[in-house]
């Protein structure tokens, strides 16, 4: 029985779940479901913190948190998974992965390294304090972000009768990433036993070189850099990252 915390989008076939990043929503993968549906049973997620903002978790946050509630939601569907993760929710996917390998098959993991210590939130803190709740137009938010995360963020706004209102709260997100200055998780990486495909942009947010080295360390990794793209590869880049991706979900065992 699918969990209520998975939105099942078509397709038929293994289960895929789409694990999006921070300040993301289920709702921006809707570009790539017409060729994902193609590959399984597509379903997203959206993650705690994200689901609007009157819906808050009593508990910490952790990643920890963050990972029992992703397992609590694939769990549900009775069968292994493969998760495309993006950003943090690539973070999320591979800890799972690790944890609980009995839930996982395969992981797309985007844009997204184990180890952030030593950087702070400090220089985007302002900027994200000083977001609207609420945008009045499209426009204020294509002004806000660019034309490609703009879309991105239309996309996983709560949209309301006068706008477009975030869907959590902006000191909640700085918390989420605050945390990753204050540890690192290669040893949760190096625990991870399933196929992985390491998608990396050139103009990335993670540290430089991390990202090969998942790949170098990685029990069975492939490893792409798409030169063009930063940080929302999927969307900067679509047909690169649909070729690497279907090619890696139709024969996920293959290695280096």
């Amino acid at each position: 029985m699918p969990s209520e915390l998975l939105t099942r989008h078509g397709g038929r076939g293994e289960p895929l779940v789409l694990a999006h990043g921070l300040m993301g929503r289920g709702t921006t993968w809707t570009r790539q479901l017409p060729w994902l549906t193609r590959l399984g049973t597509v379903y997203s997620y959206d993650a705690l913190w994200h689901r609007g903002r009157g819906v808050d978790d009593p508990h910490p946050i952790s990643t920890e948190r963050f990972v029992a509630d992703l397992g609590d939601a694939v769990s549900a569907l009775g069968a292994r998974v493969r998760i495309v993760g993006h950003s943090m929710g690539a973070l999320h996917a591979w800890c799972l992965a690790a944890e609980r390998p009995e839930l996982v098959s395969a992981l797309v993991l985007e844009d997204m390294a184990p180890d952030f210590r030593g950087r702070t939130t400090g220089p985007w803190e302002p900027w994200l304090h000083a977001l609207p709740v609420e945008f009045d137009s499209a426009e204020q938010v294509f002004a806000e972000f660019g034309p490609v995360a703009g879309r991105y963020f239309l996309e996983a706004f709560d949209r309301t009768e006068t706008g477009w209102r975030l869907h959590g709260h902006t000191s909640r997100w700085l918390e989420i990433a605050a945390e990753w200055g204050t540890r690192d998780y290669w040893a949760q990486w190096r625990a991870v036993r399933v196929p992985a495909l390491l998608i990396e942009a050139g103009n990335s947010v993670t540290p430089p070189g991390q990202m090969q080295e998942m790949f170098e360390t990685g029990t069975a990794a492939m490893y792409l850099r798409v030169s063009q793209a930063g940080h929302l590869i999927h969307d900067e880049a679509p047909g690169e990252y649909r070729e690497a991706v279907e090619a890696f979900l139709a024969a996920p065992d293959r290695r280096r």
